[in-house]
């Protein structure tokens, strides 16, 4: 095992290869490729189905990086780190939702 592997493990990154890099890079590139499409020929959809194919199209791509750049799995390794992520998640959702609830609730009282 060389030394640069050995510190990955160390670190909790995993088995890192330039083969996973490659099939991320090669994803990250379809998935905006594909989002660009989508926006271009947009003419030819409903606006609910371009928003839809977009959202899911970025949800994909999130997903991707997350897998293969930043190296998040359910492996023993990476527990804690999978862990923090989930918490900024739910924080995320709870600061953008309850702004979002806010926001609105205060539009119904100003009508």
């Amino acid at each position: 095992m060389n030394h640069s592997h050995q510190e990955n493990e160390n670190m909790g990154a995993g088995n890192i290869t330039k083969r996973n890099y490659l099939i991320g890079f090669i994803l990250a590139t379809v998935l905006t490729i594909i989002s660009f499409g989508f926006v271009v020929f947009k003419d030819s959809l409903p606006r609910n189905t371009i928003v839809i194919l977009l959202s899911a199209a970025a949800l994909l791509q999130m997903f991707v990086h997350l897998y293969y750049f930043l190296h998040l799995n359910k492996s023993s390794e990476q527990r804690w780190n999978l862990i923090a992520f989930l918490f900024t998640l739910v924080l995320m959702f709870i600061f953008i939702g309850g702004t979002i609830w806010v926001m609105y609730t205060l539009n119904i009282r100003m009508m």
